[in-house]
């Protein structure tokens, strides 16, 4: 055979025509191979997605958030308390923080109370997040009503947008007025949810946290940078669960793909056999069949990461989204930033296409190296 680029697109065309020759099995095969790759690439872009978005929402959260625990469970702490903690040596500002989860079916589920820093809302304005307006139906100055404690509904006029950085805060978040957040909740007055310090220097936070344990055994503070690790830590961990269950399909059909591509049919025997007694060389048949895996596999994984990336990018995505959310319900229905980056494509496509790639060029070097007498029968 000639070389050069003349060679390759000779076996090039080769290639199309005997994947149209066989093209039932090849189409079965790369059913199944997509789908394996759907299923791990879904794993890996939700939970990508949900870390990212649990970054996204602590990213403007203070470096240390304190806590009041009373027989192991949160409680309200005073307001006044601020001050004292404003004095240690290293904290730039200690203010009182007020929000709530505030579980109401009739209202969209579970949402995010919060009274803003800045003081802006007055009475029973409110300001909410763009995805749950749209999903409630809420145009603007529309009415949300939430029920307070003894029962009574809340009505609060959505007057602006609530500006977030997430797509959680999007999906939950009701920001309103402090007088509307203690009517609601039945918060006392004086009393606030937890303290939000602000540290100087990020390097001293630990060592704050340290002072605050030991000079108030009742407070806990919980640091942001833990909290970023946590929710990594939980991500990975399920989704690592998951991926080691899907294994089991994806090595079966790796098993399959090898003794079909062991297990040559006579067409093919046949085929590999009289490429030989024409002049084929070893290195001509090995680039056809590498150029026949090459093809299934690509198109397989384009099919199976394009399909994931869509299916972890919807509002309601599929069912393993729970899995890594585990049994909470604090989640609302949100749509996840699921954009896949390089490092997560590169290592699905080394992780799925390459081991095909070995298990079907492999037995055709055994066929290609042997004689073509004793191919053809086999």
């Amino acid at each position: 055979m000639t070389s050069g680029p003349r060679r390759h697109l000779r076996i090039f065309a080769f290639t199309a025509g005997a994947l149209r020759r066989r093209w039932r099995r090849n189409l079965v095969l790369a059913v199944v191979y997509a789908a394996m790759i759907f299923f791990t690439a879904t794993v890996v872009f939700l939970s990508q997605a949900l870390e990212r978005a649990a970054k996204e929402a602590l990213r403007d959260a203070p470096e240390i958030t304190v806590q009041r625990l009373i027989a192991g469970r949160n409680a309200p702490v005073s307001a006044d308390s601020a001050a004292a903690l404003s004095g240690i040596v290293g904290v730039r500002e200690a203010r009182p923080r007020l929000w709530a989860y505030h579980d109401d079916p009739a209202a969209g589920g579970l949402l995010l109370l919060r009274v803003p820093e800045d003081g802006r809302l007055r009475g029973h304005d409110a300001a909410a997040g763009a995805d749950l307006t749209r999903r409630l139906g809420i145009p603007a100055g529309g009415t949300i009503v939430l029920r307070a404690p003894s029962g009574e509904p809340v009505a609060l006029r959505v007057a602006e947008t609530a500006v977030t950085g997430s797509p959680l805060g999007s999906a939950a978040l009701v920001e309103v007025s402090e007088t509307a957040f203690r009517e609601i909740t039945g918060m006392p007055e004086g009393t606030a949810t937890d303290l939000a310090l602000r540290v100087r220097n990020r390097k001293e936070v630990p060592t704050v946290a340290a002072k605050i344990g030991l000079r108030h055994p009742a407070a806990r503070p919980v640091l942001r940078d833990e909290l970023v690790r946590t929710y990594g830590y939980v991500f990975n961990r399920r989704s690592g669960v998951i991926v080691a269950v899907l294994l089991l399909p994806l090595l079966a059909f790796v098993l399959f793909a090898w003794d079909k591509a062991s297990g040559l049919d006579p067409s093919e025997r046949r085929e590999i056999g009289i490429m030989k007694a024409v002049g084929w060389e070893t290195s001509d048949i090995l680039l056809l069949k590498s150029y026949e895996a090459i093809a299934v596999s690509i198109a397989s994984f384009a099919a199976g990461t394009g399909l994931a990336a869509v299916a972890a990018s919807l509002p309601h995505p599929p069912a393993v989204l729970q899995a890594l959310l585990g049994w909470s319900t604090l989640y609302p229905p949100f749509r996840g930033p699921a954009v896949p980056d390089a490092y997560q494509v590169a290592t699905l496509f080394f992780l799925s296409v390459f081991p095909y790639l070995v298990v079907t060029v492999i037995p055709a070097w055994r066929a290609a190296t042997t004689d073509p007498d004793l191919v053809m029968r086999g």
